[in-house]
């Protein structure tokens, strides 16, 4: 992985790091204060061991000192302090609430390399307590060490153990250390943020690159959609030509005239995995930015089961596809010329009970024969592959699919059944669009909602779950004005 790779992954999980860090940081900051304080009090020992010799002339004997001998012994002497010897008369003296073995578990010793020091500690909770402890355990430990040693190598061997740095009641606490815990506290909870970040990245299958979209459809890419928090209010962008994203619809267009230059194609089924990714407005201002070049484009709406057009372009939809499909209105009676003839829309008309039937029949490919021979371009807004089959049908009667997928929100296992889906169809994919591409990661959050249903409560397997939605926005006029219809568009998928 690359550096910036580990940049992008911090920053675009910055606000779960904090977040994680924050709380180990803050638990351990409680942890901390909520521990009682313990002070730790030391006293010094100094210990010594001399053998007799034989007296001089004058009678006297003399003492020789053994420092080798001491320094073996010491390590010895360490374990002593904890001995009940050592602790149940200091247990006493002292009147302590505790045992032999309750007070040894908060004394100890240690020897100093190289030295013939003790150096014996006690912790309480109270400063002069914990002196007093030290002070009595070593004075205890003396008088225990030379009983020892005289009973074991007899009167020719003295040991003097002496305490030459009595402890002080300390001024500050050993434990807890404040500043430590917290500084381990914040790292820890750091540690643990940007795992979390880095998993949830490695947990992360859904697509977000075109290289990931070619690899899986086995198409290449013809575009990518810019993120627009205000494409829910105005999702009519291709009107705007100085807009920046009417800039990508473009694009697209234009990447649509090298797709097989052989049999040009002139019918285009556009559709997605999953409702919520786009693929309504993508048809709508991608037909929009057709007609901007000089095309005479016609717009259909085959999502029969939830049509979108009267909410973006403000048409009656009472009388459209199935219709024409039942036979009971021709087809040039049931398009509608939209903003004074830039485009014409083939409205889905009422609801069948059938859809997939019908736009998989002879008579949906006759329709679209008409429509090949009358306009230069088709554009036909299908269902989502997914949940039911008829985008699949409507594909395989037209030139071939593009497919839509959602930045963030695809996964690779939803958008390569929908690959299949298409290839099941004797289909051909011409190309793949990625949708809601954020223009500066983490800048924006992704808030809108479909509202897609085909039967309450339906789930279609791939971790989506329907919804109805019976938000409706009243039908314009086909004459309004451009501007207003861009600002009484309804809210559909919410796709830029």
């Amino acid at each position: 992985m690359h550096v910036r790779e580990y940049f992008r992954v911090v920053s675009k999980h910055w606000l779960a790091i904090a977040l994680i860090t924050g709380l180990v940081f803050g638990a351990v900051a409680v942890y901390t204060f909520l521990q009682p304080k313990v002070y730790t009090a030391t006293a010094q020992i100094f210990v010594s061991i001399s053998t007799r010799v034989q007296p001089n002339q004058a009678g006297q004997s003399s003492v020789s000192s053994s420092t080798p001998y001491v320094l073996q012994r010491l390590t010895s002497y360490v374990e002593v302090v904890g001995s009940p010897q050592v602790m149940q008369p200091v247990v006493d003296q002292l009147g302590l609430k505790t045992t032999a073995e309750g007070l040894a578990g908060s004394v100890s010793a240690i020897n100093p390399a190289g030295t013939v020091i003790l150096e014996v500690s006690a912790n309480d909770t109270s400063p002069q307590l914990a002196a007093e402890i030290a002070n009595a355990v070593a004075e205890r430990f003396t008088v225990v060490i030379q009983d020892l040693e005289a009973q074991t190598l007899g009167s020719s061997v003295l040991v003097k153990a002496t305490m030459t740095r009595p402890a002080v009641p300390p001024t500050s606490p050993t434990s807890p250390t404040t500043a430590l815990n917290l500084i381990v506290g914040m790292l820890v909870g750091l540690a643990l943020g940007v795992g979390y970040a880095f998993l949830r990245e490695a947990l992360d299958n859904t697509v977000k690159s075109q290289d990931q979209l070619n690899e899986i459809t086995g198409t290449a890419s013809v575009g990518m959609i810019m993120f627009d928090p205000d494409a829910k209010d105005k999702p009519l962008v291709a009107l705007d030509q100085r807009a920046v994203r009417s800039e990508s619809f473009r694009t697209i267009r234009t990447n649509l005239r090298y797709v097989n230059v052989d049999h040009r194609p002139k019918v285009f089924t556009i559709t997605s995995a999953l409702p919520g990714e786009g693929k309504s407005t993508t048809a709508v201002n991608l037909a929009i930015t057709f007609a901007q070049a000089g095309r005479r484009v016609c717009l259909v709406e085959a999502d029969l089961r939830r049509p979108q057009m009267d909410k973006y372009l403000g048409i009656d939809m009472e009388v459209g596809l199935t219709d024409v499909l039942a036979g009971d209105t021709p087809l040039d009676d049931a398009l509608v010329s939209w903003n004074r003839g830039m485009l014409t829309i083939l409205p889905s008309g009422r609801t069948p009970p059938n859809p997939s039937e019908m736009l998989g029949s002879r008579v949906m490919r006759d329709v679209l024969s008409q429509l090949r021979s009358t306009f230069d371009i088709v554009i036909i807004d299908a269902p989502p592959l997914l949940p039911v089959s008829d985008a699949a049908e409507i594909a395989n009667a037209s030139d071939g699919a593009i497919l839509i997928a959602r930045w963030g929100k695809t996964t690779r296992e939803q958008l390569a059944a929908a690959a299949l889906a298409v290839s099941l169809a004797d289909c051909r994919i011409l190309g793949t669009i990625m949708n809601f591409v954020p223009v500066a990661r983490g800048r924006y959050g992704y808030r809108y909602d479909y509202g897609y249903a085909y039967g309450r409560g339906y789930g279609y397997g791939y971790g989506y779950k329907a919804r109805e939605s019976t938000e409706r926005t009243p039908p314009a006029s086909p004459s309004d004005m451009t501007d207003q219809l861009t600002r009484n568009a309804g809210a559909g998928d919410g796709s830029p």
